[in-house]
């Protein structure tokens, strides 16, 4: 399942490449939030196995995973939740099947992701903490190897398949036992940061979440946020809030999460601010 927001071209590449994802034949569905461009649409017509889900309105990443889950045959006991910027390598989805058989506590599974470069993302990541996570967030920009940020991110770890902390919800095989037991993803949570929770309240009730490098996908990752930097950026920083808030949620750590709250919006305005200053430069250059 994927959720779609006028997704353009990227939802067919992810379709047509998907045939080579796996032996089997999924039914996917769509997750629709309000799409404008008429891909979901064209996309339903032209594959067999897909349908298409109008949500009713923009409710987030998660919600939407959640209503789309909630369409499936309580049999279905693998789901796999992936952006529809994505596209599949050859057998992607079966290593990762494979996986789950092998890690039979795994409630998520992720692949490796590629940038559309051919890097290597950082998908595989320890749960941040409020020091740790501060830290990232203050330096990660200025500073990007501050032992901080390459601890978070784990970018000096060997490429090997393990548990980890969280994986990114960009690509994840759920295991439908654990996504259950957990009561999915947190819909409060409109976009970011909705993995992160979810990899954390898994390990709590003792699944793993287990890197499998062995499959690979390409992400064209931050299409959507790229376009609507003033609506995708203030909504990270208040699901960053919310992730620590939760975290923090007795009447004494109140001052520590009003200042927390302080700090977030004030670093959304500013990333807000640079960002439709890019926006507008690259504007002129292309005039």
């Amino acid at each position: 399942m994927t959720v779609t927001y006028s997704p353009g071209p990227h939802l067919d590449a992810f379709l047509s490449t998907l045939a080579v994802a796996t032996k089997e034949r999924p039914e996917v569905i769509l997750a629709d939030n309000g799409s404008t461009d008429g891909a979901p649409e064209a996309a339903a017509e032209k594959y067999q196995a897909v349908r298409l889900l109008r949500t009713g309105a923009n409710i987030g990443y998660g919600g939407a995973v959640n209503r789309a889950v909630a369409e499936l045959d309580p049999a279905v006991e693998f789901i796999v939740v992936a952006n529809p910027d994505i596209r599949w390598s050859m057998g992607a989805i079966d290593v990762l099947l494979a996986a789950a058989g092998r890690w039979p506590r795994a409630g998520s599974l992720g692949p490796l992701i590629r940038n559309v470069d051919g890097s290597v993302y950082p998908s595989a990541r320890q749960v941040p903490t409020l020091f740790s996570g501060g830290a990232h967030a203050v330096l990660g920009s200025v500073w990007p190897r501050n032992p901080w940020t390459l601890r978070y991110r784990q970018e000096n770890e060997r490429i090997t398949e393990r548990a980890v902390g969280w994986l990114s919800g960009s690509c994840l095989l759920l295991r439908r036992a654990a996504f259950d037991s957990v009561g999915g993803f947190d819909s409060r949570y409109f976009m970011y940061m909705e993995d992160v929770d979810l990899g954390d309240r898994l390990g709590k009730e003792g699944w793993l979440n287990v890197y499998v490098p062995g499959a690979e996908v390409t992400h064209a990752k931050g299409h959507a946020a790229g376009r609507h930097p003033e609506i995708m950026l203030p909504a990270h920083h208040e699901s960053a809030y919310r992730f620590q808030a939760d975290r923090h949620p007795h009447w004494w750590q109140a001052p520590l999460r009003a200042a927390l709250r302080g700090g977030l919006k004030a670093r959304s305005r500013l990333a807000v601010a640079a960002a439709l200053r890019d926006q507008q430069g690259s504007r002129k250059e292309v005039s």
